[in-house]
């Protein structure tokens, strides 16, 4: 059994905190470890060390090694040149894997997400490697919903069509739905039918690779060029002319809302995404006001509010669903309901040349 542990992304939505050479995964935002090292340590003891591999993208690759505490192998380190979307992250990966032993089952997982039950994870994972191992099912983890998001994409599944493994049911997947105004949001939570999409995956390397070269043919086409130069010393060489012409699409829109293969596990094991500054209230308790707070600040008369200080006093008078945050270059005040946006800021730096603040 594989573990592919995805972390070349940008975080965006977090910036100021999250930039482009240390980006969200990378970062201590839970108060445990980087986000990154509890992903791999969420995951050792079903897969080992030496069979994890971490995705990443080549301006990330020497912040990555200086972050990482596992022994993790320098050839289990992939980077990307460009980004190309979840589905070349994880068709890389698999082909590193078909061609490294045959075929496995692989476990796919973003780098930077929150679970506060590490055991119950791990049950619900030992469901997902089962199903994946014994049949040829794409299978996907799904969250029961504790409230009407409007901020995750929601998967809709059958109940009347199961599959028992390891003590969990998996279920037929009828639909992947996008993101949902709250009107919506409240109608998946009150059919009951409805999990949050998390975005981790199981299946057999060889199973992914099918579906790749049925619904991505182009796709499957260029990775195939790249397999013969796998673990040999012209691979860099090759995945640096081949990876800008890939295609870039997600692994949901490229393969999973397209397949009819699909399962559903249902976990319940205290997941957020932390997608964006407003998640934060799923991870850390509020105050007696409503508010989060990090670092040296002072609130007076604020509610419902986050306020990160990175280095200095942060004063908020009468602030109410307001997002504050400070660092040493930059400043970031929006309100929470806004929280999503913050990443047009990234866009609009870049449009500006102000690369120093990204």
């Amino acid at each position: 059994m594989y573990g592919v542990i995805m972390a070349g992304g940008g975080g965006t939505r977090f910036w100021p905190l999250s930039r482009a050479n240390t980006p969200k995964q990378f970062l201590n935002i839970t108060g445990e470890d980087t986000m990154i090292n509890d992903t791999i340590k969420r995951i050792k003891s079903i897969v080992p060390t030496d069979k994890i591999i971490i995705v990443t993208n080549k301006i990330q690759k020497k912040m990555l090694s200086k972050v990482i505490q596992e022994d993790i192998p320098e050839a289990n380190v992939l980077a990307e040149p460009v980004g190309r979307n979840t589905a070349a992250c994880i068709g890389y990966a698999a082909m590193v894997i078909k061609k490294r032993c045959g075929d496995a089952v692989m476990g796919v997982f973003p780098s930077d997400h929150y679970i506060k039950d590490a055991d119950e994870f791990q049950r619900v994972l030992n469901a997902a490697y089962s199903i994946a191992e014994n049949t040829e099912k794409l299978v996907t983890i799904g969250i029961n919903p504790t409230f009407p998001s409007t901020g995750y994409g929601y998967i809709k599944y059958d109940r009347e069509r199961s599959i028992p493994a390891e003590g969990k049911i998996a279920y037929e997947v009828v639909d992947f739905v996008e993101k949902p105004n709250l009107a919506k949001a409240k109608e998946y939570l009150k059919n009951g039918n409805y999990l949050w999409n998390s975005g981790m995956f199981a299946w057999k390397a060889s199973v992914i690779l099918e579906n790749f070269e049925r619904f991505l043919p182009k796709l499957y086409r260029g990775l195939l060029e790249l397999e013969p130069f796998i673990d040999t010393p012209k691979e860099k060489t090759v995945v640096e002319e081949i990876y800008p012409a890939l295609q870039s699409i997600s692994i949901d829109y490229g393969v999973m809302e397209r397949s009819d293969k699909v399962v559903v596990i249902p976990g319940d094991f205290g997941w957020s995404d932390v997608g964006s500054w407003d998640s934060l209230g799923e991870v850390f308790p509020l105050d007696e006001n409503g508010n989060i707070t990090r670092g040296d600040f002072i609130a007076i008369d604020t509610r419902n509010s986050i306020i990160y200080s990175n280095s200095r006093l942060v004063a908020a008078v009468g602030l109410e669903n307001m997002i504050v945050v400070e660092t040493n270059d930059a400043l970031l005040v929006c309100p929470k309901e806004k929280a999503q946006d913050v990443k047009k800021v990234v866009e609009q730096l870049k449009e500006m040349g102000r690369n120093e603040l990204l």
